[in-house]
């Protein structure tokens, strides 16, 4: 009996020890429904009302924003029995979404939520505002996705320190005001599979350190001022599906190792200052359904050196205003699944391969205009009835249309305009 009444008591020694409270551990609310930490909770509150204003009173209108009284824009998990929030959206997302303040800040407590796993702004920093390079570090060890889609005050450089963020698998920089140059840090992001910075006004030139880019799939630096060559690290992007630089102030010559890009899909380069004309190594990306390289001035070679055959898979096609020179080569008209050719605005000569070119099963928009090609298009009426008016060939001095096909009332409306009629 003895032993016994030793065990119970030595039971009841723990218990009360275990029950004598720590302060390292974290506060629950009252709500049996919804454990959630306080100190949490309290920082949930804070971070918004920083952003939407000192008006706005949380507790008292989401009293268990994990549970019965949701916050709109606001996702939890659970991590050792007690609510966490993991997803925070901020801005007019969805109508019934929480608007930012014009004069918004961004409090320290918004960096305490560390087990975030996704976090985004949205037409959230109109007045301008540069984002600190400070307690970007808390969210290291969870964050995956961060985007700023759409805000026009967020100004400055990109904080250096979200290069710290390694968990990161998307980041999305859409839209905002960011000017300056890109963080080389940005390169530290091993398990990035998406990355933005379209829309902006980042300048100067593109950090050469892709090498450790391995999971990337998606890189979109368009609509920016970027100059200076690509860089070779580029070609150490294997993964790359899609690959969007238009509408910067790139220059030079495409490097070899764009060739090495095999599962690319889509490779837009419109609108910056590349030369040297067109690369024999992209040939060689034959996954490729889109290719767009239009107002470079990279018509150095004529057309004919490029196997077009080889890019079966193309959908896209646009070479327009680049220069070219030579004739329209009859391998394009191999290209089955073609569905867009822009050929427009460069110094091509000779025959237009009218039957060939009529005969692309899928071919829904064709741009010969303003070139030097000469004799007759053959294009049946037909085909001028199903691309109306996708299909252009005006300013061709040289180029004219049959006179039967001009004379008959029947198809005149048919024709495609600054055509004129062959004698």
């Amino acid at each position: 009996m003895l032993w016994q009444t030793f065990f119970y008591s030595l039971l009841l020694l723990s218990l009360l020890f275990c029950c004598t409270g720590d302060e390292s551990l974290p506060e629950v609310t009252d709500s049996e429904e919804a454990p959630m930490d306080k100190r949490e909770r309290e920082a949930l509150y804070s971070a918004i009302q920083g952003f939407v204003g000192d008006s706005w009173n949380g507790s008292a209108l989401y009293p268990d924003p994990c549970g019965w009284t949701p916050i709109q824009g606001v996702s939890c998990d659970i991590y050792n029995d007690l609510w966490y929030v993991t997803d925070l959206s901020l801005g007019l997302i969805y109508e019934n979404s929480l608007a930012c303040s014009s004069s918004l800040q961004i409090r320290p407590e918004l960096f305490e939520l560390k087990h975030l796993r996704s976090l985004s702004f949205f037409n959230c920093f109109i007045s301008p505002m540069v984002i600190s390079q400070k307690g970007w570090i808390n969210f290291a060890s969870n964050l995956e996705s961060l985007e700023f889609r759409s805000n026009p005050g967020l100004i400055g450089k990109l904080p250096e320190t979200i290069g710290n963020l390694t968990k990161l698998k998307s980041l999305v920089v859409l839209g905002n005001g960011f000017n300056g140059e890109l963080p080389a840090s940005i390169c530290n992001l091993k398990n990035l599979k998406r990355l933005v910075f379209a829309g902006n006004s980042f300048a100067g030139m593109i950090p050469n350190c892709f090498k450790g880019l391995k999971e990337l799939l998606i890189l979109d630096l368009s609509r920016n001022s970027f100059s200076g060559t690509l860089p070779s690290s580029v070609g150490d992007l294997v993964s790359l599906l899609k690959l969007d630089l238009s509408n910067n102030l790139l220059e030079g010559n495409l490097p070899q190792e764009i060739g090495l890009l095999k599962n690319l899909t889509l490779l837009d380069l419109r609108n910056n200052r590349f030369s040297g004309g067109l690369s024999k190594n992209i040939e060689n990306i034959q996954s490729l359904t889109e290719l767009v390289l239009s107002n470079n001035p990279m018509g150095e070679e004529d057309m004919m050196g490029t196997k077009w055959e080889k890019m079966k898979n193309l959908v896209v096609l646009d070479l327009s205003k680049m220069g070219l020179r030579g004739e329209i080569p009859t391998s394009l008209t191999n290209l089955k699944t073609l569905r867009f050719l822009g050929l427009n605005n460069n110094n091509l000569t000779g025959f237009v391969p009218s039957k060939k070119l009529e005969a692309l099963p899928c071919l829904g928009a064709l741009y010969i205009n303003e070139n030097n090609l000469t004799g007759e298009l053959r294009f049946s009426t037909k085909f001028y009835e199903k691309m109306g008016r996708r299909f252009k060939a005006s300013r061709n001095p040289n180029l004219c249309q049959p006179f039967e096909m001009v004379k008959s009332e029947s198809h005149k409306h048919l024709l495609p305009r600054g055509v004129k009629p062959c004698t």
